[in-house]
């Protein structure tokens, strides 16, 4: 009896590790299936070189910020001058792809091969062919190649990499240091990673060694399917340290899919500025706790402005879906339909309201944003509140600080170096527009507000504050 509870429970324990994908003795027959559809990728390109003599460039270097630094520069150029131009050379570059189609549709990272003259792939048989660019996508690094030939390529198919799963094995094929062919294994080590690269970060990190040359190739789950592309490393030194990325499958097929269809990507468009809500803000906005996007400005005529949305709204969810934190509305507003009717629900004025918005199409060059309506203040007094000296805008300010006729709003002209408006970084030259999502056009009317802030218990007070051309929010503690 005890035998064959035992058994029982081993045969369980075997199906749920199979289930698991449990690492196989070997990865031999794996790698040898899937290696023929993994091709390196090869791109010229002309680079402008300076001019040498014996080996090494006649240029004299000199110390940043050395008094030499000009009159090399200058001797240098007067040189070049009088030898006419400088050298034209081929410079290339090594990565890996793999092919996702019979008639050869290969992917790659873009920066593998952005500005090319030339492509060319090697197979894994070692026959070598040209290709043409389908599409690229620089905001995610992905580009779609065609062989250029009549043959039937073998290739491999995608996986479902939401079903990929931290601690899962994964397998790295690729071109490191463009040895060729070489195949690594690992396994998951983290999920949605950010790692500034563009604004739609979602990596998927391993610790499959992957090394330069590597970028552009297939990561692979234990059933041979493609569940990432590697794109980039962390190391100290150059060379695999354990910590690679990969953009998930689930992110990059339906852009791949558009780059085939149409030669570049579709992605939905709300028109909106956005940063991150923290404690301070969430307090300053009547929020429970930090969550969703604040809007900091909205394009003039984008989907935003046209369906309500407005500066200083918080995007809580956007067609149903969660926006936890800042960086997941630009992805899921992406990934949604061109002209789809969303529910957006916002928090505004203390409480959730539902508003329905059709989603836009990102055009290639967002538009400009709407400037501040033209507002002078005149004869207004200096005033010092939360550690500003703040002034209106007058015609002398505009010019020392340089600001256009069309900016409105009070200037911070000093900053104390240990009072609130210095610990949240406010420096000279801000503008302050609004005051608790009120604007202001004098000194005293924003000292005022600020006032109202501390009588009504608040702990901070929020800002709109205009750097630059840039606005965002900041939340600054209030002293009373």
């Amino acid at each position: 009896m005890v035998g064959s509870v035992f058994l029982a429970l081993a045969v369980l324990f075997y199906a749920a590790a199979a289930q698991s994908g449990e690492r196989p003795e070997s990865f031999a027959d794996l790698a040898q299936r899937l290696q023929p559809a993994v091709v390196n990728v090869a791109s010229t390109q002309t680079v402008v070189s300076p001019v040498r003599r014996g080996g090494r460039e006649e240029r004299p270097q000199a110390p940043p910020g050395s008094p030499f630094e000009d009159f090399f520069r200058d001797f240098f150029d007067r040189e070049q001058q009088n030898r006419g131009p400088a050298r034209r050379r081929p410079a290339q570059s090594l990565g890996s792809g793999f092919i996702i189609d019979p008639s050869g549709l290969v992917i790659t990272n873009n920066h593998v091969i952005a500005d090319a003259d030339e492509i060319t792939i090697t197979m894994a048989d070692n026959r070598t062919f040209k290709v043409e660019v389908v599409g690229r996508d620089p905001k995610t690094d992905l580009a779609v190649l065609r062989i250029l030939s009549d043959e039937t390529f073998p290739f491999v198919g995608w996986g479902d990499s939401d079903k990929s799963r931290v601690g899962d094995w994964v397998l790295a094929i690729g071109n490191p240091f463009g040895l060729g062919g070489s195949v690594t294994a690992g396994i998951i080590s983290a999920r949605a990673r950010n790692i500034n690269a563009g604004p739609y970060d979602d990596f998927i990190q391993t610790d499959a060694s992957i090394n330069r040359g590597n970028s552009g190739g297939p990561l692979f789950n234990t059933a041979g399917e493609v569940v990432g592309i590697n794109t980039a490393i962390f190391s100290p030194s150059g060379g695999s340290v354990g910590i690679g990325f990969a953009i998930p499958s689930n992110l990059a097929r339906p852009l791949i899919d558009q780059l085939i269809d149409f030669g570049r990507t579709r992605r939905g468009w709300l028109g909106v500025r956005i940063q991150t809500v923290t404690d301070e803000l969430a307090e300053s906005l009547g929020l429970d706790k930090p969550r969703g996007a604040l809007i900091a400005e909205v394009t003039k005529d984008g989907p935003a402005e046209d369906f309500g949305l407005e500066q200083g709204d918080v995007v809580l969810s956007f067609d149903g879906k969660p926006v936890e934190q800042m960086r997941n509305l630009p992805r899921i507003v992406a990934e949604t339909v061109i002209g789809k009717e969303v529910d957006v629900v916002i928090w505004r004025g203390n409480r959730e309201i539902t508003l329905k918005v059709e989603v836009g199409e990102l055009p290639e060059t967002v538009p400009q944003l709407a400037a501040v309506d033209p507002s002078d203040s005149f004869g207004e007094a200096d005033e010092e509140i939360l550690g500003m000296t703040l002034s209106p805008l007058t015609p002398d300010m505009r010019e020392q600080f340089s600001l256009s006729d069309e900016i409105s709003g009070v200037l911070v002209t000093g900053v104390s170096g240990d009072g609130p408006a210095a610990e949240r970084g406010l420096r000279p030259g801000d503008i302050i527009l609004e005051v608790a999502q009120e604007e202001v056009d004098t000194p005293s009317e924003l000292a005022s507000k600020v006032r109202a802030a501390e009588r009504s218990g608040r702990k901070s007070v929020l800002l709109l504050v205009q750097r630059g051309g840039d606005l965002r929010f900041v939340a600054v503690r209030l002293d009373g």
